[in-house]
């Protein structure tokens, strides 16, 4: 911890006191959330009000040259942090003010704060001449020295004192008031007498990577991931699925606007900092309702022992929030497997591949996901990640590897995954996909699908694939309930909401459908699966120009897949345009 130069001090600042003693900072009385680096470069700011703190002070300050950190970016985010508990601005500063490759400076009046037994009246005597010396004690602590007359009246100068301290002690007994009807509340509703009106809801939003280095942006989304999944195994919290979350990379949105898109009631949003074999993760809870900052800590440990960092993480969020969790939630939470740190690193890079949703990108997540388990044969979200691959690369949609090829080993992957974890949804998911899009086991993958969203009722892809079952069954109104649901776990992915496209035209709701690949397309123009089905809804419309046009966008996206370029040779011979037909 620094030293500062006065430890003792409590300073004011409008609405704000910062004691630098019990490293708190408050708000109008009530204690705001803060992690320490941000704390102590406010206390660093404060030390010489109105002076520049320069860059390099703080660096030698708060991160000496050992320090297993990135500076730049650790001081630019802890700033950032600093200045959002205080509702600061760097454009219109109010507290701190930016110098420009040079550093910082607090510009805002402050009024410093000292015990009432330090002023030169001798100390404070008692209200009602009682005893009440922890009352006392609390009250002085908050009584600012009077600086404008250095010799003031005596009597007038106590009378002021006493005045204060009798509007403190008001307060202090409204406060304890309140305290104890809020103590009373949360009580009831820890031990489960007064229900919240809905489950917790939050959304992890994308970890920022902080090494400045692009290729390890999926170990990053990877720790994201991660992160997400655990708390996701909570079944009475409400967690965002991670292709949503992802959609806010990189952007600079507010939290409360995030949230009120998301329907969320806290933010998680933190950072990664790998460097050789160490990982480092500081994360932060923020209850956006309210702008308060719940928790925020800093995690490390060597890359081998990363799925017990992300556990300790997920398990101080969960007891910041106070959510009740069942025995089944506690087993799920503490559950960590053992990985070998290598094969962990390939199933990220398998994971950020499989995420792309292209015919490359699984080709690429399929050797990944093979090298993890080569070199960890028991690693089951490995041999799930290459049932994931096989289980769509062959089938139709794709087809950039043949049925027969493709079929065996989807299966393969995924009885082996559930041999090692037999809880594991996705595993459960891909098999009943392999059974439904290369067995045409209806029976079995409709229980299999079941099953997927019995292990984990938050897997959005779970009701995503049986949606499509359903609604090869024909039965319609399940699908669409199915899908719906999918969405509403993962709103903003865009292969769900592709998939909901591509129901409403199986269904003949071309007009609908159309309007929907719109607006995914919005989220996504690169995404080449809906300009296929964008551009088959169109065809069905006869609108052959806007057809053709989309089909041909499918194509060039693909790369030339045979289903795209099949479907751009039907448009043309549809519409008359049969010379074009000899360039397919």
């Amino acid at each position: 911890m620094d030293k500062f130069l006065h430890p003792a001090k409590t300073i004011r600042c409008g609405a704000f006191e910062f004691d630098l003693k019990a490293f708190e900072l408050r708000k109008n009385g009530l204690r705001l959330k803060l992690s320490e680096q941000p704390f102590q470069i406010l206390a660093i700011l404060l030390e010489k009000p109105g002076e520049i703190i320069t860059r390099d002070e703080l660096r030698e300050r708060l991160w000496p040259g050992d320090t297993f950190v990135d500076f730049d970016h650790g001081l630019n985010n802890a700033v950032m942090r600093l200045r959002e508990v205080l509702g600061d601005s760097s454009d219109h500063p109010r507290f701190i003010e930016t110098l420009p490759r040079r550093g910082y400076r607090f510009i805002a009046a402050i009024e410093e704060i000292r015990p009432v037994a330090a002023l030169q009246t001798g100390g404070t005597r008692q209200l009602d001449g009682s005893n009440n010396s922890e009352v006392t004690q609390i009250v002085a602590s908050t009584v600012p020295i009077v600086r404008e007359d250095p010799q003031p009246n005596t009597i007038g100068r106590r009378w002021l004192i006493l005045q204060r301290i009798s509007f403190l002690v008001a307060g202090l007994l409204v406060f304890a008031a309140a305290s104890g009807i809020a103590l009373h509340y949360v009580r009831g509703m820890e031990s489960g007498k007064i229900n919240p009106a809905h489950n917790m809801s939050l959304v992890v939003l994308p970890l920022e990577n902080l090494t400045g280095d692009k290729e390890q942006d999926y170990f990053a989304d990877g720790m994201t991931d991660d992160l997400t999944a655990n708390l996701a195994k909570i079944r009475s919290l409400r967690v965002i699925s991670r292709s949503t979350a992802m959609a806010y990379k990189g952007t600079r949105k507010p939290l409360s606007e995030i949230a009120r898109e998301l329907r969320v009631d806290a933010v998680v949003e933190g950072t990664v900092l790998r460097a050789g074999d160490r990982v480092r993760i500081t994360a932060e809870l923020v209850q956006v309702s309210t702008d308060h900052h719940l928790w925020a800590d800093t995690y490390e440990s060597p890359i081998g022992d990363v799925l017990a960092l992300q556990n300790r993480v997920s398990s101080a969020i969960v007891d910041e929030i106070r959510i009740n969790l069942s025995p089944e939630d506690k087993q799920r939470l503490a559950k960590t497997p053992s990985v070998s740190p290598e094969a962990y690193e390939d199933y990220l890079k398998g994971r950020y591949y499989w995420n792309r949703r292209s015919g490359e990108g699984f080709t690429r997540a399929i050797g990944y996901f093979e090298d993890a388990t080569r070199k960890d044969p028991q690693y089951a979200l490995a041999y799930a990640g290459l049932a994931d691959c096989y289980g769509i690369i062959g089938a139709t949609i794709y087809g950039t590897v043949p049925t027969s090829e493709a079929a065996p080993k989807a299966k393969a992957a995924a009885i082996r995954a559930l041999e090692i974890d037999p809880s594991l949804a996705e595993a459960e998911t891909s098999l009943a996909t392999a059974k439904f899009n290369y067995d045409w086991d209806w029976a079995g993958a409709s229980e299999g699908f079941k099953r997927a969203i019995e292990l984990d009722p938050k897997y959005a892809t779970a009701y995503q694939r049986y949606s499509l079952y359903s609604i090869a069954m024909g039965r319609f109104d399940e699908s669409f309930e199915q899908i719906k649901h999918a969405r509403d776990l993962d709103p903003l992915s865009i292969s769900i909401n592709s998939s909901f496209g591509w129901r409403l035209y199986l269904a003949r709701q071309y007009d609908r459908s159309i309007a929907q690949l719109r607006g995914t397309l919005d989220m996504d123009p690169t995404y080449e699966w809906a300009h296929l089905i964008l551009g088959q809804a169109f065809e069905q419309k006869g609108q052959y120009n806007l057809a053709l046009a989309e089909l041909q966008k499918a194509v060039e996206l693909s790369h030339n897949t045979p289903l795209m370029v099949s479907a751009l040779a039907h448009a043309y011979a549809l519409s008359g345009t049969r010379s074009k037909l000899k360039n397919y």
